[in-house]
């Protein structure tokens, strides 16, 4: 086995964070003795999520077993899912902020033709629907559970409860085409070919508020092991929940 040096574009803020969770998660659980320290699991966690290193590959950088890693990863994701925000505490730390953005993206995953329910006929893919709400500076905010990616993203937004709560909250959102006819506070573009030039005005304007939104997409597939997910689609949630904890660990 060749072995060689490697980096994680992560700060120690992230793995700090990390480490502390997992050792309260050994504490409340009784764990006597494991193969490696919670800084060290925190590491290999990281290496799975941010690199997309495989089990084999942590395995041997580790020096433990591939079901131990598995189980390690697993553990280190549960945690982390617990302590994502519900969309009711999204909007409440969103009330302060002059409006939203709201976007759906696709994760592609690992599927054959016959999986009709995650191909997306948007994208020509496999893969599983989340929305992101994000603030008027593209910060991420909020991550949804995952649907099959067959599912608009109207009809997602919806799903989640996410138009009532904006609505209830009075916040003001910014959105795409896709939203068209949500109602309530959401804001979307005009459509058609011929429009007014006050029309076009307002489509250039909205587009300029809601590309920043394409920063908090960024976000979540600077994560590598989601640009290409190969894992069951019910673990699918909670990795997308694992990733706004650490992400906003460091700030």
């Amino acid at each position: 086995m060749l072995v060689y040096p490697s980096a994680i574009d992560l700060s120690s803020a992230h793995l700090r964070h990390l480490a502390r969770c997992l050792a309260a998660h050994r504490r409340k659980i009784g764990t006597r003795w494991r193969r490696i320290t919670p800084s060290r699991q925190a590491l290999l966690v990281l290496a799975h999520l941010r690199c997309g290193d495989t089990y084999a590959q942590l395995a041997a950088a580790f020096g433990i077993g591939i079901a131990t890693v598995y189980r390690y990863v697993r553990e280190a994701i549960h945690v982390l899912a617990a302590l994502a925000p519900s969309l009711a505490e999204a909007v409440r730390t969103a009330r302060r902020l002059a409006f939203v953005i709201l976007d759906g993206t696709l994760l592609p995953i690992d599927r054959i033709a016959a999986d009709t329910p995650y191909c997306s006929g948007k994208h020509k893919r496999h893969g599983m629907n989340v929305q992101v709400l994000t603030d008027p500076f593209g910060r991420l905010l909020w991550a949804s559970p995952t649907l099959p990616g067959s599912t608009h993203d109207l009809t997602a937004a919806r799903t989640h409860g996410i138009v009532d709560a904006l609505a209830e909250a009075g916040l003001k959102c910014w959105a795409d085409k896709a939203y068209q006819g949500a109602g309530g506070s959401i804001r979307v573009p005009f459509r058609g070919r011929r429009l007014k030039r006050w029309q076009r005005r307002h489509n250039s304007t909205h587009a300029k508020i809601r590309c920043l939104g394409e920063q908090a997409m960024a976000t979540l597939k600077g994560w590598r092991l989601l640009r290409k997910l190969r894992c069951s689609t019910n673990r699918i949630t909670d990795l997308v929940k694992a990733v706004p904890v650490l992400h906003h660990a460091s700030a």
